[in-house]
């Protein structure tokens, strides 16, 4: 166990990054580690550490049925804690940001809707959301809500388990064997979740429109990602080609720390919160 912060501690280490939101025009980008608080484990952080087993592959999804039998089933089973977990206070800050003019966009490498669930409508969540249902063949959207309800009349009152960062869930083997898996009921097609899976690309649009944000932003303000992957440090890495100040606060190294002018290992929750109490009560300031 490491040694407690004070709030005396907190208000000095956010103090600049408290001046650079201050100056409005803030581009957020989130990671797992801001939902972390809400229940749902991080990729690599603390809770990520735990993680057994590697994620599915797009690549194995659509080249396998008995892929889709095994996703299908431990997302099943992981769905109900993700459609439990409610927004922390690290979602309802960034959105009292949003609120106060000082936060300009939202981008989110999550998949589990806490960003719009805690009101912000407008965050382009660039992996997509578990809370979807695509078909593969014709294109068809449907709630996931609806797809459990189908899953579930099929398989009964399957397995309680604990849900992982994306989603799924470990279960026996034998348990994974006897799922079935429900086909798209306007084409009988297979289903996916509406996600980027590893091995898929994000959409050109949706990371154009990224790069836009990023690009009209005054400071790009990373939480909770250790930025492992391009798809999200690409942004990071254009904002400071660009010049645009570059904030971090996450509990662990990232890939993005040695371009950022602002580097802070904090609980998101409580740091955050702090962080909206101080500049949300204010008029953003003039830029330079």
């Amino acid at each position: 166990m490491g040694t407690p912060v004070t709030a005396e501690d907190r208000e000095s280490a956010l103090e600049p990054l408290a001046e650079l939101v201050a100056r409005r025009g803030v581009v957020v980008l989130s990671g797992a580690g801001l939902s972390t608080e809400s229940g749902i484990p991080d990729y690599r952080g603390e809770t990520g550490s735990r993680r057994r087993g590697s994620p599915m592959t797009y690549q194995e999804f659509t080249g396998s049925p008995e892929a889709r039998r095994r996703y299908w089933a431990r997302s099943h089973a992981g769905w109900r804690t993700i459609a439990r977990a409610e927004p922390n206070a690290g979602h309802r800050a960034v959105e009292r940001l949003r609120r106060s003019s000082h936060v300009s966009a939202v981008i989110t490498q999550n998949v589990d809707g806490l960003h719009r669930a805690a009101g912000t409508r407008q965050a382009v969540e660039l992996h997509g959301g578990l809370d979807r249902v695509v078909c593969l063949t014709c294109r068809h959207l449907t709630p996931r809500a609806e797809l459990d309800r189908r899953l579930t009349e099929l398989n009964g009152d399957f397995r309680q388990a604990t849900a992982q960062a994306d989603g799924d869930a470990l279960l026996p083997d034998e348990l994974v064997a006897s799922f079935r898996v429900a086909p798209c009921e306007e084409c009988g097609g297979v289903l996916k979740p509406d996600v980027v899976f590893f091995g898929e690309s994000v959409p050109k649009p949706r990371v154009e429109r990224c790069f836009e944000l990023v690009a009209a932003g005054q400071v790009l303000l990373v939480l909770g990602s250790s930025l492992t992957v391009m798809s999200g440090l690409r942004f990071v890495r254009r904002a400071a080609r660009d010049g645009t100040p570059v904030a971090i606060v996450n509990q662990g190294p990232t890939r993005g720390d040695e371009l950022a002018v602002a580097r802070i290992a904090l609980p998101l929750g409580a740091a955050l919160t702090d962080l909206a109490d101080r500049v949300s009560g204010t008029a953003p300031l003039p830029l330079r």
